[in-house]
């Protein structure tokens, strides 16, 4: 189990990277708005800003992911179920949490789910 002071600093953690991750998608959001007033003069114009924002929606999607992990994550901080897998129940190992400290499975049952899914 995580000592109450482990569980702070994942917490702490997962709170900075939810304000990084809340200003990334104000920023996508406004970038997007400007490309709409952009005046694009011919098909390559068309092209390179239909490209850039394709990228940039797909960095929204994932963005909002983990956004949603996140907030996953730290519901579980208050109800003293973070570091658990979602579905063996055993502790997720230390070293997993610091690599992703909004991981769900331990790494046995992710790699179980991620063959469930292909």
């Amino acid at each position: 189990m995580l000592t109450e002071e482990e569980l702070e600093t994942f917490q702490n953690n997962l709170l900075d990277r939810r304000v990084q991750i809340e200003k990334n998608l104000r920023g996508t959001a406004l970038e997007l708005e400007g490309m709409r007033d952009l005046e694009l003069n011919d098909e390559g114009d068309y092209a390179a800003a239909s490209a850039e924002t394709i990228v940039d929606s797909a960095i929204l999607v994932q963005q909002r992911k983990e956004l949603n992990e996140i907030e996953l994550a730290l519901d579980k901080i208050k109800g003293g179920a973070f570091g658990i897998c979602e579905m063996c129940e055993e502790p997720i190992g230390r070293a997993r949490l610091e690599v992703k400290n909004f991981a769900r499975f331990c790494i046995t049952c992710r790699e179980i789910t991620e063959k469930e899914t292909k």
